[in-house]
């Protein structure tokens, strides 16, 4: 039997960016309340600091100082592109796969009337509620999958999914971490759960030798500090151009009906912007099931 895999430390660093960025960055067009809740207390350090434009002096904390100085900045247009794209389209049921510290059933009233389902690799879902005890508000329903073992479809009928309603599918910050068979066989998961009227919202990353030496650099800064990087266990495993990611959702039933350059959404928010590069290559497609 394989070994489990632990819970995500991506998720906690972008978990960070959004707490060090809730009402500093886009004020009025981004918020998350529920970030700096679902850290832990040594998690939320380094947040502060970002957060207080306190620059610590010593290596290592300057090192996480930078690192959630730059997810924060990385993590707003992407949110608020997707928010604005759950806002659109209205469905009653709403799908979160691989959610990792997602606040969106805590934090966005627009779900209140929907079914929200929570998608995430056990450790990671154990993780999760753990930290989410106590946050206001109606939880989702946790759906835990081994993606190397589990069926989506029957893991989703069996927590309570109605695949003959309408379905928002949020699929944020996680195909990159997948190979292309997987990302392949998901698409056609979610469109054998896709009625009619049924909307796709994926980022993803696009082909760049300029971002694979951007994590790189990443990798060797956080080595510096003696730790390994978040991203040893989690590396990227695909890349996409958008002429490919939206032929593969048409062939499953999916129309293409918007794309976000990250980049242009950082500039009509007024967000900082020191890595230019890394929000170019990060997309937001739209895509409806009619």
């Amino acid at each position: 039997m394989p070994e489990a895999l632990p819970a995500s430390r991506t998720a906690v660093l972008v978990c960070q960016g959004r707490a060090a960025a809730h009402g500093l960055i886009a004020a009025g067009r981004f918020a998350d309340p529920t970030a700096i809740r679902l850290l832990r207390a040594d998690e939320r350090e380094a947040v502060q600091w970002v957060r207080d434009a306190a620059v610590p002096q010593p290596w290592r904390q300057r090192v996480d100082y930078e690192s959630v100085r730059a997810n924060a900045e990385m993590i707003v247009p992407r949110t608020v592109a997707i928010d604005d794209a759950v806002r659109a389209h209205p469905s009653p049921q709403v799908v979160i796969l691989g959610a990792g510290l997602d606040g969106r059933a805590w934090r966005m009233p627009e779900l209140a009337d929907a079914l929200v389902f929570e998608v995430d690799q056990p450790s990671s879902q154990r993780d999760k509620r753990e930290r989410a005890e106590g946050l206001p508000g109606t939880p989702p329903t946790f759906v835990a999958v081994d993606f190397g073992h589990d069926r989506l479809t029957e893991a989703l009928a069996a927590a309570g999914h109605r695949p003959s309603e309408p379905t928002s599918w949020i699929w944020e910050g996680v195909v990159p971490y997948l190979t292309t068979a997987e990302v392949s066989t998901t698409v056609a998961a979610l469109a054998a759960c896709s009625a009619p009227n049924s909307r796709l919202i994926v980022n993803f990353q696009l082909p760049g030798t300029s971002v694979t030496l951007g994590r790189l650099v990443a990798r060797l800064l956080m080595a510096s500090t003696g730790r390994r990087s978040v991203w040893a266990t989690e590396p990227w495993r695909s890349t996409w151009t958008p002429a490919a990611m939206a032929a593969l959702l048409a062939r499953h039933g999916f129309t293409v009906t918007g794309e976000h350059d990250l980049l242009e959404t950082a500039r009509a928010l007024r967000v900082p912007i020191r890595h230019a590069t890394s929000l170019t290559h990060s997309r937001v497609m739209v895509a409806d099931r009619t």
